[in-house]
């Protein structure tokens, strides 16, 4: 999957992923993908709820060797 701006927030623990990627999606426009990477295993069910909140797509959520990938649609 393609993203236009991409977040690495592997290493950081709840709620710095979340904010991070707030505001790395003000910096992008409508309809644009961001990818983030974590390691919190939190930020799961973290970006569940964020889409929720927010109206953003979460497109996918994969996990790999203790490493999680997000794929946001802003919406």
């Amino acid at each position: 999957m393609n993203a236009d701006k991409e977040l690495d927030a592997r290493g950081l623990n709840c709620p710095l992923p979340i904010l991070r990627a707030k505001k790395a999606l003000a910096e992008i426009g409508s309809g644009q993908v961001l990818k983030i990477l974590s390691t919190d295993p939190g930020s799961v069910k973290d970006f569940q709820a964020f889409a929720k909140q927010t109206g953003n797509e979460l497109m996918s959520s994969t996990e790999a060797g203790g490493e999680y990938t997000f794929f946001m649609k802003k919406k």
